[in-house]
């Protein structure tokens, strides 16, 4: 039976993607919980078991953090590819994860540097090659691939949502606090605990992956379009040729879209820094006279994810070779992006005369969102159908390489975030929108240039 016909697992897709779904979904939940939890505790005071650094401080390690989970996807990639294979890479990867997590929750600062650069190392090399091997269990021209990749960053987002929840209220809730009193406990530990759950998180998703690594041969071997190899053996550089004309097209295009995903992760990358710190200190965390921690917002986005996941995924589906190429859908998330920034104009200037309602940053992320969902699997997919097949695990890592670059950008930019400056804020807002909503102009006019760079790719 061939990868084009296996439709044993979710939604009559192949069984291995079941497997990486909930894989991904674990790693997402301890990198999410982490990252919902991390600039607040870093710009803490030390009286309330924080770091006390500065907000430009902060935003720059968050930055500079953010931009190495995602730049060592190259290498992360590049190991897959010519020693370990994409099933041990991330295996290993979840370890190391995993491994610094720990690091985080025994509260040393030397520790804390020591866990971010372990969590950036194993994540290099967990997310690059999980998403080739989504992209494995396809035949290039499969109409279910797309859809694959939504369902697979649906899990993505079911971790994510459930992340700042869990994190957040160990780190920043009072009820936890005053439990870890009663127990005999220093209640400024609170983030700590934060930060072990996501490593209670990364180890789950890791025992789930190897009670499945067996259940799922061939389906998770070290395929490339189908073919499958032996998985326990070392894999092999599959050719040094020449890359061909065609393909050197494809790489165009994937270098143009590249471009706009950078642009894409400058705006969006502000959900972690500048919008958690505006939605600490400047909106209300109130209802009914129930506090609840700031980071629970962080929530807000996969949440509104996993809402619309299904329904565009289901779209493209009933669309068929009818639904608009990837750089269309492309152009249409930086419109939805550009349009969400919008919104924290008022916000912003709102929040002169106190703090302000939850219901403008709802709307913010929701409109956020809709734009991740039209970008994010787009993107994976698109890398997988246009990379040359023996780069696949490379290219993929190129691409994270868009991410890396905006989050350091994204960090650098949020470090001038100053709460009492509203005014200020309204303007930095204002041209993050202005930014997008230009370049999704720009990206419109250029689709039939990149669509004949994709050549038959959609």
């Amino acid at each position: 039976m061939t990868l084009q016909h296996d439709t044993s697992g979710i939604g009559g897709h192949p069984k291995g993607l079941t497997t990486l779904f909930f894989t991904e979904l674990w790693e997402r939940f301890s990198y999410y919980g982490m990252r919902a939890i991390l600039i607040l505790y870093m710009t803490a005071p030390l009286a309330e078991g924080g770091l006390g650094f500065g907000i430009a401080d902060a935003a720059s390690v968050y930055g500079t953090y953010t931009m190495a989970v995602y730049l060592l996807a190259l290498p992360g990639g590049f190991v897959a590819d010519t020693l370990l294979g994409a099933r041990h890479a991330v295996l290993l990867g979840g370890v190391v994860i995993a491994l610094g997590h720990c690091s985080l929750a025994f509260g040393t600062l030397t520790l804390f540097y020591a866990g971010l650069v372990m969590i950036a190392i194993g994540t290099g090399l967990l997310k690059p090659n999980i998403s080739a091997l989504v992209g494995s269990l396809y035949t290039p021209n499969d109409p279910r691939r797309d859809a694959g990749f939504s369902i697979f960053f649906m899990g993505i987002n079911i971790g994510a949502a459930l992340a700042p929840l869990v994190c957040g209220y160990l780190a920043q809730s009072d009820g936890f606090r005053n439990a870890l009193y009663a127990l005999g406990l220093n209640p400024r530990s609170s983030w700590h605990w934060g930060f072990g759950a996501a490593a209670i998180g990364m180890g789950i998703g890791l025992l789930q992956f190897l009670m499945f690594w067996k259940h799922d041969e061939p389906e998770l071997a070290n395929t490339v379009h189908g073919q499958h190899h032996n998985h326990h053996a070392r894999p092999q550089i599959v050719s040094t040729a020449p890359l061909q004309h065609e393909q050197w097209r494809r790489i165009g295009a994937i270098i143009v879209l590249f471009v706009f995903t950078v642009i894409f992760g400058v705006v969006s990358e502000q959900a972690g820094s500048s919008l958690n710190l505006f939605a600490d200190r400047l909106t209300r965390t109130e209802i009914f006279g129930w506090r609840f921690p700031s980071s629970w917002f962080q929530a807000l986005i996969p949440l509104y994810v996993i809402m619309l996941s299904p329904v565009i995924s289901r779209l493209w589906l009933r669309l068929g070779e009818r639904q608009p190429s990837s750089p269309a859908k492309f152009s249409l998330s930086l419109l939805f992006v550009g349009l969400a920034y919008m919104l924290m104009i008022p916000a912003s200037l709102y929040a002169a005369h106190g703090a302000v309602s939850p219901l403008w940053l709802l709307g913010v992320f929701f409109l956020q969102e809709i734009g991740a969902v039209l970008l994010n699997p787009t993107g994976l997919s698109v890398v997988t159908k246009l990379a040359p097949v023996h780069l696949a695990g490379a290219m993929m890592g190129i691409w994270f390489l868009a991410s890396a670059v905006a989050s350091k950008v994204a960090g650098f930019l949020a470090g001038f975030f100053d709460e009492r400056n509203t005014t200020f804020l309204a303007q930095y807002f204002g041209a993050l929108a202005c930014v997008m909503l230009l370049a999704s102009g720009v990206l419109a006019l250029l689709i039939p240039s990149i669509r004949k760079l994709m050549g038959g790719v959609r």
